[in-house]
């Protein structure tokens, strides 16, 4: 088959509204992921470096700030931000809940 897919409400959250889509959609080079964020939400600071996976983070709803190597970078839904591998990056939600979408691959 040339395609697959699911139902995101049908995906098991991980932890905290992250919804890991890799292997659901049987992905075999990218790494895709739900994260719904409530209000005040943060994320642990963390890079990719040993893996060498640069990611994509696309808010669709809702405001937050991702940290980016001490720098805060706003966003609004509709904008996505790309981070390189060996770069911390910290999500830091908004007053009101928020949804993003991660994609990464080496």
């Amino acid at each position: 088959m040339s395609y697959t897919k699911v139902d995101t409400d049908e995906v098991e959250p991980v932890a905290d509204g992250l919804r890991f889509l890799r292997e659901p959609l049987e992905c075999e080079q990218l790494g895709v992921s739900l994260l719904t964020c409530e209000p005040g939400w943060e994320g642990k600071p963390h890079d990719h470096a040993d893996e060498g996976q640069e990611e994509v983070y696309v808010l669709v709803e809702g405001a937050a700030v991702v940290t980016v190597d001490d720098e805060k970078v706003p966003m609004e839904a509709g904008d996505a931000l790309r981070v390189a591998p060996d770069s911390t990056r910290q999500i830091h939600n908004g007053d009101d809940e928020s949804l993003f979408v991660l994609a990464g691959a080496p």
